[in-house]
């Protein structure tokens, strides 16, 4: 599979299912403030961790593609769940690296400056990211090859 951009899909979305996302997400955001606030900000860190726009997303992504195959006459099919599939792979592969971006931000903040340890953690996070995916085209049991 080819990573790319649609910018039109944009334009597709209707608003109520950004209002969905931004709940969702925010939702996630506020139970991640609640537990940093009664259990300490290293569990509370690990749950800002979770992608928090992800379950919106899937179940948006499960969607658009079903309404796609009916609108070309196709009755039945899988691809909804298969490209949210995906997107999990994808938000699995991401919180991957969001908790190095976390552990990192933990562990330095005491000893360096705040710019040195947002610059490192960005560094950690992104190598992660793109390590883990490189990875998963490559040696996964779904690469294109």
């Amino acid at each position: 599979m080819k990573v790319s951009a649609d910018f039109s899909a944009l334009k597709r979305t209707k608003w109520y299912e950004y209002a969905v996302r931004f709940l969702l997400g925010g939702s996630v955001t506020v139970v991640a403030g609640l537990l940093a606030k009664y259990y300490g900000p290293v569990l509370g860190g690990l749950f800002l961790a979770f992608p928090a726009i992800f379950p919106a997303s899937a179940t948006l992504l499960d969607k658009h593609e079903r309404q796609k195959k009916q609108r070309a006459g196709i009755k039945q099919t899988t691809r909804g769940r298969q490209v949210a599939g995906v997107d999990a792979a994808g938000a699995a592969l991401g919180s991957l690296g969001l908790a190095t971006f976390a552990y990192i931000i933990w562990k330095l903040l005491p000893v360096w400056n705040v710019a040195g340890v947002f610059i490192a953690a960005g560094v950690a996070w992104l190598s992660v990211s793109v390590a883990l995916w490189w990875i998963r085209k490559k040696h996964g049991s779904h690469s294109s090859k």
